[in-house]
């Protein structure tokens, strides 16, 4: 979803939730670090909040069930499959690594001015814009781009289940006078017609 060819020497997950994603870059030899607010909770917590959240993910998909695609997944068993893999990848790894988890939440991150090189957020900005407004998203992106030292992705660029377009994607991005924009397609596809991620560059 991010299309990624190669990772650089640092990422940060914004906000990760219990994907896999950091485990992965971290056995390549990257400095990843995962950011939620569920890293708050306490260890049988978090395990029983990531289990809870997969069948939730598929209750979605079930209720706008004309509004997904299937040729990257290839069937909803297959990414039932792929999910609760990402998920033990990420309980397996939150034990022996707890310190590439940190809680945080946007629009206020715990890290330095450009601590990495690449910061990366799936599925909150935009997904839900009915929950969080304009000046939401604004600040958000922008301590996004605080964090990054080369490159912001952010995928998708719709809204969670119907699919249906941001209204103030436009006027925000013309709000971020100091940074580049660029929309970009990407090889993913789930939601349909939701191919594209938003990049900021310094």
């Amino acid at each position: 979803m991010f299309d990624l060819s190669e990772l650089p020497d640092s990422v940060l997950d914004c906000c990760a939730g219990g994907a896999g994603f950091t485990a992965e870059a971290a056995a390549r030899g990257v400095d990843a670090i995962a950011v939620d607010p569920a890293y708050e909770l306490p260890a049988a917590e978090l395990v029983d909040t990531v289990r809870r959240s997969l069948p939730a993910t598929a209750g979605i998909v079930d209720e706008h069930t004309g509004s997904f695609v299937w040729h990257w997944y290839g069937s909803p068993e297959r990414k039932d499959e792929l999910r609760i893999e990402a998920a033990d990848r990420f309980l397996q790894d939150v034990s022996i690594a707890p310190e590439r988890y940190v809680p945080g939440s946007l629009p206020e991150l715990p890290f330095g001015d450009q601590r990495f090189d690449l910061v990366l957020c799936s599925h909150l900005l935009f997904t839900w814009s009915d929950k969080y407004d304009q000046a939401w998203h604004l600040a958000a992106l922008r301590e996004l781009v605080r964090v990054a030292r080369n490159e912001v992705r952010v995928f998708p660029l719709v809204r969670q289940g119907g699919g249906e377009s941001v209204p103030y994607l436009s006027e925000l991005l013309d709000q971020l006078t100091d940074v580049r924009s660029e929309i970009r397609k990407v090889p993913y596809e789930f939601q349909a017609g939701a191919n594209e991620m938003l990049v900021l560059s310094r």
